[in-house]
């Protein structure tokens, strides 16, 4: 064996494995760095046996060996040849990182001795040991080794670290990342199903033209496609769906909405046109989600028609915050002559919730 390749750790996604072919007693050896899992963070594990960490990333690992005769190592003391293994992470003074959001671990430890009888000896399983100080984890081999041939196995069941951004710590072999994925690869697909124009079945007329898109995600999006489609209407009968109060656009992104692919710009441009979509065909999410947006925006050039919207969408906190607007912080002297037409082709009760919220204020001064 050349001498680069005494040190080298060999790794399987979850595996790490060291094998030395010649082991002399009061002996010191440390092994290569090597990486578990697929991390940037900063953050370390080891073995003395023992098993030491050594200045690596997140998920980079290292060993180290020492076979002493009548050694003493912080609380323990043992005579004649023995092994210990124990965390230590050189990072903690320098890293954030590492010292705020130390590793949890979950793993099995291997020690195989080859030479004449072959001995493993097996550490019970750590489960979600946090790895930040050099004794949060020590393992002291009392059954005595021969000089010789050594595995080291280090067999990682979870290793869990927060993010560079905080949170709880989760697992780098998170299962929700292949969730994630299937997920996202399935709304680009979704998507493509309808700017592709792939296996459209109903035709959507609106204003100034028509859209292909599908039945299933329109009936699987909201209840009143739903029941179009599910009884013997004439939008079932005919393929097509008749939408005269929306532009091509506005339809646009409607469906582009519904089908997991709507861009921040063209929401914002057709929020009140998607407002009465979602309130007319019951797509809850798209509702409150052009609620919550019609509240960051109020201003003297809008405020009249979200108040008219709230009123006819039965938007309460947008129609609160529309009233508040106008008369706490007194803007409806700023647009006079618009609110003289909007008092007149208003809805009664609205103009009667007007007044009633002028009449609170003047009774404040």
């Amino acid at each position: 064996m050349t001498d680069s390749s005494a040190y080298k750790v060999e790794t399987t996604s979850r595996l790490a494995q060291w094998r030395i072919d010649n082991l002399a007693s009061c002996t010191y050896r440390k092994s290569d760095p090597f990486k578990i899992g697929r991390w940037n963070c900063s953050s370390t594990v080891a073995v003395v046996v023992v098993l030491e960490m050594g200045n690596f990333e997140v998920g980079c690992w290292g060993f180290s060996i020492h076979d002493v005769r009548d050694w003493e190592y912080g609380p323990w003391q043992r005579q004649g040849r023995h092994m210990f293994l124990y965390i230590d992470d050189p990072l903690l003074e320098t890293s954030n990182l590492t010292r705020e959001n130390p590793p949890i671990a979950s793993f099995i430890i291997r020690v195989v001795s080859s030479a004449g009888d072959r001995k493993a000896l097996i550490h019970p399983d750590v489960t979600d040991k946090q790895l930040k100080n050099n004794d949060d984890f020590v393992w002291a081999i009392d059954v005595p080794l021969t000089t010789g041939k050594f595995i080291i196995d280090v067999e990682f069941l979870d290793l869990k670290a927060a993010s560079p951004g905080g949170g709880e710590p989760c697992s780098i072999w998170d299962e929700e990342t292949t969730e994630k994925r299937s997920n996202a690869t399935a709304l680009v697909t979704l998507g493509r199903m309808l700017t592709e124009s792939i296996h459209t079945d109903i035709k959507i007329n609106v204003s100034d033209g028509s859209i292909g898109a599908h039945r299933a995600v329109l009936a699987a999006r909201s209840p009143v496609f739903h029941s179009m489609f599910a009884h013997d209407l004439k939008e079932k009968e005919l393929s097509t769906i008749n939408i005269s109060d929306m532009s091509m656009e506005a339809c646009q992104a409607f469906l582009n909405y519904i089908y997991g692919n709507i861009q921040r710009e063209e929401f914002l441009v057709h929020r009140l046109a998607l407002l009465g979509a979602a309130d007319k065909y019951d797509i809850a999410d798209l509702k409150e989600a052009c609620h919550e947006s019609l509240l960051e925006d109020i201003d003297t050039k809008n405020v009249l028609e979200r108040l008219q919207s709230a009123s006819l969408y039965q938007l309460p906190k947008l129609k609160t915050s529309c009233l508040r607007y106008l008369v706490k912080f007194g803007k409806i002297f700023d647009i006079r002559d618009d609110f003289n037409s909007f008092m007149q082709c208003a809805d009664r009760d609205l103009i009667a919730e007007v007044f009633h919220e002028v009449l609170n204020a003047w009774k404040g001064f």
